[in-house]
């Protein structure tokens, strides 16, 4: 379990996130929705241990995050950033194996054991990447990488998965795919998975609870049926939207209202 307790984190004399606690519950999908610059990414990498809170604590497992070393962080949870940085050209079954390199006791290349191979390609066929097996990242298109990256976090086998904009340049099918393979994680393996994305419909369909953010600040907290209503949405975006119930799933369908044509 990863759980922050009244965090905030500053840049400088900007603080970017004030007092937002929220928890990682095993079983459980939590989204964080907001505008751009309401503190999402941020709050992503002071879970993942890359920012230290100026204020407040998180803990993980029941213990407090700073306390373990950063393979320990690794092998417990899983990173899905917005953009994969590639200083040199790697296949992609090499780039997912790198997940598993927490898991290496030799810290050296030709360190992969059968079961590290094994549970890449697996990861790589759960993305829908087998054919790309031996294709350089950076031949890949940007949806395709961003595939490549979420195979990386699944190899790993991490209970927990943080996930920046998993979606980002992906097609409608395959961002409903990616977010069904966190949801069947989650289901199956009782990983816990937060998601940062802007598409407030996928959440509705794919989510236990929200977290709106606005400001650095928590506006709102709940499950999609409670936190997403005309009133919260509208003060969250400063946009009249409508709210309805999705015809098959029943979800909440947000519609924006942008007015008349004329």
């Amino acid at each position: 379990m990863l759980e922050a307790r009244e965090i905030s984190v500053s840049y400088g004399e900007r603080e970017a996130v004030r007092g937002v606690s929220l928890s990682a519950v095993p079983g459980e999908v939590v989204c964080l929705i907001g505008p751009n610059g309401a503190g999402k990414s941020t709050l992503m990498r002071a879970l993942n241990g890359a920012l230290a809170p100026t204020g407040g604590e998180i803990y993980l497992d029941g213990k407090r995050l700073g306390s373990y070393a950063r393979r320990a962080v690794s092998r417990r949870i899983a990173v899905v950033a917005q953009e994969a940085e590639l200083r040199f050209p790697v296949t992609v079954l090499e780039f997912v194996l790198g997940g598993r390199y927490a898991w290496s006791s030799t810290g050296a290349w030709g360190w992969e054991t059968e079961r590290d191979v094994s549970v890449a390609r697996s990861a790589i066929e759960e993305t829908g990447l087998e054919d790309f097996t031996a294709r350089l990242m950076n031949e890949l298109s940007g949806g395709e990488r961003q595939r490549a990256v979420l195979a990386r976090a699944l190899a790993t086998e991490a209970a927990i998965l943080l996930l920046d904009e998993p979606t980002a340049n992906l097609d409608l099918a395959h961002q409903a795919t990616v977010l069904r393979l966190v949801r069947a994680r989650c289901d199956t393996q009782g990983a816990a998975a937060v998601v940062v994305t802007h598409d407030i419909n996928l959440a509705a369909e794919f989510a236990d609870r929200a977290l709106l953010l606005k400001g650095g600040r928590m506006l709102a907290s709940g499950s999609p049926r409670e936190v997403f209503t005309p009133r919260t949405l509208g003060e969250l975006f400063e946009i009249e939207v409508l709210v309805d119930a999705h015809p098959v799933t029943g979800a909440p369908r947000i519609t924006p209202v942008h007015g008349s044509r004329r």
